[in-house]
């Protein structure tokens, strides 16, 4: 089933529970648009045979899906135990040491994997562990220990992960681990690699030399996790210029700010991230209870409907449907809710810029087009000829009704645009036709999609200069013959 009629994408953890090729192929058929390989967990072989089986299903169905390598970042974590996991009460004396063997935990003692932790506390500071459920407050640090007073006790298993509330942890984003996995992801040819827990553009600056130096094209998504990174804005708009895209990671967030602080730092960072022409997904527990159950909680129909209502590109599932017992389900009733939410007639609507000068004829041009799609009756199709994307990604951020379609002569746009929100892409070449006849083969092309019929309206744009990036300068308003 092709679901044609939904803008805001979706993107999928792929994991053991998909592994089979049958699994695979129902979860794209039911409207995955783009597939996310977690590089903490699995094999670069499981990478690549994820990434092949993903290529052939979609060459077999005719489907259009972008593949994103999401990099593990630093390891801030404990140890293990003895017995795998220990039991704390709040009032507890409790101590994290570098130095300790990290498979030697004990009821009052752990190792830990982040050796340089005891150099970034301070006594009175508040550690998190296991996504925030147990909370401990530092009472000494003693060269490599670290004592502490449990606040919030609970079970405590083996190698959770570590947060400071408030951020504040030197670790580096990229680790030597990341470094190589850029290798494995160009070596894929992987549409976007995800930066995880970046500190400021510098981060995002290097992940891309690495991966120019690599000789890949991949787009890079900072994923927004520490609090340095949320909480200073202009820190945060640095980070979302070097970009092309945003991740607001909400699980290693959620813990260093607060959940308090969470609902509002999503919606500044979607604003801001449309307004700065970047892409920006949702992530982190979406349809959480879905891993267990078949259908998911009235909030969490909500959380992905708000989501699409403030014009998130993507929302995304993670455990849901690479470890999960429903991850085609988790999938349908993703796509269900954003159907209902695109609904809104608030969604289709926009004064987005309507009020600015703009220095580029590609970017007047795809401000002129949605403007006219919304207020001239009777159009279909936006149809948009395209070198890189960049004019369709300008008109995907002013909100509509109307589907995109973005036609390129290449097929590395073409799977990058499986994340933009509203588009639908397709190989077309215009450099080899006529100038007179691109209008018409692109109808024809769209009318043989089944987006147009017969007498159906249709703006289309285009350069003077087929086939050359950045010369889009004409629209056009047609009928489809």
């Amino acid at each position: 089933m092709r679901h044609t009629a939904r803008r805001t994408k979706i993107v999928a953890t792929l994991g053991p529970a998909t592994d089979t090729l049958p699994q695979l192929e129902a979860l794209l058929l039911a409207g995955v648009n783009v597939v996310r390989l977690n590089f903490s967990h699995g094999s670069p072989s499981d990478h690549h045979q994820r990434a092949n089986q993903v290529r052939e299903l979609c060459e077999k169905h005719d489907l259009n899906v972008a593949i994103l390598a999401d990099l593990q970042g630093p390891k801030i974590r404990i140890g293990r135990f003895h017995n795998n996991g220990i039991t704390l009460k709040s009032g507890d004396c409790f101590t994290l040491d570098a130095n300790l063997d990290s498979n030697e935990g004990t009821q009052h003692v752990v190792g830990i994997d982040y050796k340089t932790l005891p150099e970034d506390c301070r006594s009175g500071d508040i550690l998190l562990l296991d996504d925030g459920r147990i909370s401990l407050k530092v009472d000494n640090i003693s060269g490599s220990e670290i004592t502490c007073t449990v606040i919030i006790g609970g079970e405590l298993k083996n190698n959770k992960g570590i947060n400071r509330q408030g951020g504040g942890l030197s670790a580096p984003a990229l680790t030597q681990k990341d470094i190589k996995d850029i290798a494995i992801a160009a070596e894929l040819d992987v549409d976007y690699v995800a930066v995880s827990f970046p500190k400021s553009p510098e981060d995002i600056i290097q992940a891309r030399e690495l991966l120019e130096q690599q000789h890949s094209s991949a787009r890079i998504v900072a994923k927004i996790e520490r609090a340095e990174a949320a909480l200073d804005r202009d820190n945060l708009d640095s980070i979302i210029s070097a970009s092309d895209a945003v991740m607001v990671a909400r699980g290693d967030l959620g813990v260093e700010i607060g959940d308090a602080e969470l609902v509002g730092v999503q919606k500044h960072m979607i604003k801001r991230a449309r307004v700065m022409d970047k892409l920006v997904i949702v992530a982190t527990q979406m349809m959480e209870s879905m891993i267990e159950n078949p259908i998911p909680t009235r909030a969490e129909v909500f959380d992905v409907a708000n989501a699409v209502l403030d014009g998130a590109d993507a929302v995304m599932l993670s455990a849901e449907t690479a470890a999960g017992e429903h991850p085609i389900a988790a999938v349908e009733a993703m796509h269900r809710v954003c159907v209902g939410a695109e609904k809104s007639p608030d969604v289709q609507r926009s004064n987005h810029r309507l009020d600015r000068n703009f220095q580029r004829s590609d970017e007047s041009i795809a401000m002129a087009t949605m403007y006219t799609a919304n207020n001239f009756s009777g159009i279909k199709a936006i149809i948009c000829l395209t070198e890189s994307g960049d004019t369709p990604l300008l008109m995907s951020r002013i909100s509509s009704g109307l589907p995109i379609i973005a036609l390129t002569r290449h097929p590395k746009t073409k799977s990058r645009m499986a994340l933009c929100r509203g588009i639908t892409s397709y190989i077309y070449d215009p450099t080899d036709v006529s100038y007179e006849f691109v209008n018409e083969q692109a109808i024809a092309l769209l009318k043989e999609k089944d987006h147009l019929q017969t007498d159906d309206l249709v703006i289309l744009t285009k350069g003077a200069r087929l086939g050359v990036h950045g010369s889009t300068n004409a629209m056009l308003i047609l009928k489809a013959n």
